[in-house]
């Protein structure tokens, strides 16, 4: 069996349970070198035959795992954070279905999950928004346009922007255009959960000025929206005048 593992944002100790056990059973495993902390590989047993895909090509990759598969050994898939997320394992799973090769995937903590943790904020807040948008800035990977920054900025909704803050000065400014007004509270999270994690807090105005300042170019996460002010509504969840299935009318 192929097993695609969400490795989760960094810290090792954020794999899932699920994910671990499939790690520490794996007899090939395949790991995204350039993202992946390399400390997951200490769950690896002894004389794992592991792989780095940093220097791989599709075919090179798959051809491991249906090699590894037909010579009956379990194979691990290591990607960062959840492999549904710009993980592109859907060209692998493809060739995989071509090849009758069977595999599962191992859902993981995404990498705007631990961002959201290391401000620390609410993303859906009562009053301010409740939905999240996780998009991209086009770069060598297009964008359609209906899917451009500044067509979902309309929205105003809480935005978790990946791949992108190598463009910050031009993101601001495409959410602005979109309709965000420059005060809106934006966040850079470097390297979510890693030992060297760094959050910076701002405002489109002022957060790629922040950001430059700090040197962060890559390997970070981007928050936007009204959410991660001070005010908001507090939720009926757990307002003692709001009654629910398992709650009264508090009697």
């Amino acid at each position: 069996m192929i097993y695609f593992v969400g490795a989760g944002p960094g810290d090792p100790e954020l794999i899932t349970v699920k994910g671990a056990k499939a790690l520490s059973q794996a007899q090939v495993v395949i790991y995204a070198g350039s993202l992946v902390n390399p400390a997951l590989l200490d769950m690896c047993a002894k004389g794992t035959e592991i792989h780095n895909s940093a220097g791989m090509n599709l075919d090179e990759i798959t051809g491991v795992m249906v090699e590894a598969y037909r010579a009956a050994k379990e194979v691990v898939r290591l990607h960062t954070g959840d492999p549904s997320l710009y993980g592109a394992i859907q060209e692998q799973m493809d060739i995989l279905d071509q090849e009758a090769v069977p595999y599962k995937v191992i859902p993981g903590v995404s990498s705007f999950l631990a961002a959201a943790a290391a401000i620390p904020h609410e993303l859906t807040l009562p009053g301010f928004t409740q939905t999240v948008i996780l998009t991209r800035m086009e770069g060598r990977t297009p964008v359609p346009e209906r899917e451009s920054i500044r067509s979902l900025a309309t929205h105003r909704a809480t935005m978790c922007i990946f791949l992108s803050v190598h463009m910050l000065d031009k993101l601001a400014a495409e959410l602005i255009a979109g309709g965000y007004p420059d005060q809106t509270p934006a966040a850079v999270v470097e390297k979510a959960s890693w030992p060297g994690e760094r959050a910076l807090v701002g405002t489109l105005a002022n957060i790629a000025v922040k950001a430059h300042e700090a040197g962060i170019t890559r390997t970070a996460m981007i928050i936007v929206g009204e959410a991660l002010s001070a005010g908001y509504r507090p939720s009926y969840l757990y307002d003692a005048n709001f009654a629910h299935m398992y709650r009264g009318d508090g009697d």
